[in-house]
């Protein structure tokens, strides 16, 4: 069972910043935060601070050449973390977000490298909930959202399910009840003249190409 300093229960259509306040200071201090996003449970780290990005890649057992997903709290956050969208992007932000889908995006030069596996490049989209997007607002920017599980393990929908990610003392969970589940966020890079698709998720891509081609 998690412990109770290590555990903010919320709900899920009613969370505030203020109630978050917790997993913020977690954050700040070095910390993982497991959360619910519109898919599945992600683990949040600061995204300025090596230390805490490498321990997250540890808990995880992930492959520091594989790069962190991103989730922030609106498309201002989006803009001012990586800088103005394309016209292709804000089309497709203006269409599916907040909801499962990912931008590819030039990595701005504060962000810790680990982050992008030294690709330069980060995936960022605004998730369809709102626990998600609140702490991002609480926190004052994007944070990482990689599933919440050890690599090669199946994804979580719920807190009882975290097994070892929970146990860790280095995390800090979000309860909000179960998540929708699914897929993951559809992948797409629409900053060349190709749009590229490099997952197909949550999102159909033909429901993408329709967009922008509208």
């Amino acid at each position: 069972m998690i412990p109770r300093e290590r555990m903010v229960r919320v709900d899920p259509n009613r969370c505030s910043v203020e109630d978050l306040a917790p997993a913020v200071a977690w954050l700040r201090r070095g910390g993982v935060v497991a959360l619910p996003t519109d898919t599945l449970y992600g683990l949040a780290v600061d995204i300025r601070n090596d230390v805490a990005v490498r321990r997250l890649f540890a808990l995880k057992g992930r492959s520091a050449r594989a790069a962190l997903p991103l989730i922030a709290a609106d498309t201002a956050q989006v803009v001012a973390c990586s800088g103005a969208l394309g016209a292709r992007e804000a089309a497709l932000a203006a269409a599916f977000w907040p909801g499962p889908l990912s931008l590819v995006r030039d990595a701005p030069a504060w962000m810790a490298v680990e982050v992008h596996g030294g690709r330069r490049t980060v995936a960022i989209r605004v998730p369809a909930h709102l626990v998600a997007r609140r702490l991002c607002e609480a926190w004052g920017g994007p944070v990482s959202a990689t599933s919440a599980n050890l690599s090669g393990a199946p994804a979580v929908d719920r807190v009882a399910a975290l097994g070892p990610i929970g146990d860790d003392p280095q995390v800090l969970v979000i309860d909000a009840g179960i998540t929708p589940g699914g897929l993951p966020s559809t992948l797409v890079d629409v900053r060349d003249a190709q749009p590229v698709l490099l997952r197909e998720g949550a999102i159909p891509w033909d429901r993408v190409v329709n967009c922008l081609h509208a």
